[in-house]
C-alpha cells in the first residue's frame, strides 16, 4: 500500500487546506430561531463541527453578523463565538453580505479561490452572497447540512439556485474527509477523528 505523491495544494480541483476559505454568515439567535428545514440542535452541532475542522486545518474564515452594532440583533451563538475568536466579525447592516465592503475586502484578502459556505438563511444570506461569489469567478461550495432555510422547500430551493449557478454542494463530513485526505497525513488525525468520529458520528 503506498500512497501518491501530495497533489499541489494550491492547483487542486478538490479542496485543500492551502486553497480554500471557510465564510460563515450570520450564525445568531434569531437566524436560529426561525430555522425550519432541519433540527436546530443538528444544524449548531454541524456548523460547530465544520468550524472546528476548518481550524484545524488552518483554513481562513470570514466570519460576519448582521445589525449587532445597531442593537437589533444579538451576536454569534457563543458555542462558535467561542471558536471563532481569532476571526472577529465583521458587522453589516446589508442583507446581502457581498454588498458590505468590508466583507468583500475580507474574502478577497484570503487569496483563496474555493470559499466553503455556511450561512443562515439557505435561501437568503448563503444564496445571495454565494450568487455574487460565482459571479466574479470564485468556486463555491455549500455545506448543506450545516445550512438551514425557512422551510425544507426554501432551503432547497436555495441550494437549487446556487448549484444552477455553479455552485457543488457538500456535507460536514465530506468537507472534513477531503481536507485530511490521507490517514498518512498524521498530523491532523487525531483532531479529525474527534470531530468526526468520536465526538459525532459514533456518539449521535
Amino acid at each position: 500500500m503506498a500512497s501518491a505523491p501530495i497533489r499541489d495544494q494550491l492547483g487542486d480541483h478538490l479542496i485543500s487546506p492551502q486553497n480554500a476559505a471557510l465564510v460563515l454568515i450570520d450564525y445568531q439567535p434569531s437566524q436560529f430561531g426561525t430555522v425550519r428545514s432541519m433540527d436546530p440542535d443538528l444544524l449548531r452541532r454541524n456548523v460547530v463541527s465544520t468550524v472546528r475542522t476548518a481550524r484545524a486545518f488552518g483554513l481562513p474564515i470570514v466570519h460576519s453578523t448582521v445589525n449587532v452594532a445597531s442593537g437589533q440583533q444579538q451576536p454569534t451563538v457563543p458555542e462558535l463565538a467561542k471558536l471563532l475568536e481569532d476571526s472577529p466579525p465583521i458587522d453589516r447592516t446589508s442583507v446581502n453580505s457581498w454588498e458590505d465592503i468590508d466583507f468583500v475586502s475580507a474574502v478577497r484578502a484570503t487569496g483563496r479561490r474555493k470559499l466553503i459556505f455556511c450561512a443562515l438563511w439557505t435561501e437568503v444570506c448563503m444564496a445571495f452572497a454565494a450568487l455574487d461569489a460565482l459571479r466574479e469567478g470564485y468556486e463555491v461550495y455549500p455545506v448543506v447540512d450545516a445550512i438551514g432555510g425557512t422551510s425544507v422547500e426554501a432551503h432547497r430551493a436555495g441550494v437549487e439556485r446556487v448549484v444552477q449557478a455553479g455552485g457543488v454542494p457538500i456535507s460536514w463530513v465530506s468537507f472534513a474527509c477531503e481536507l485530511q485526505r490521507d490517514w498518512n497525513r498524521e498530523k491532523t488525525v487525531p483532531q479529525i477523528v474527534e470531530i468526526v468520529l468520536t465526538e459525532r458520528l459514533l456518539k449521535e
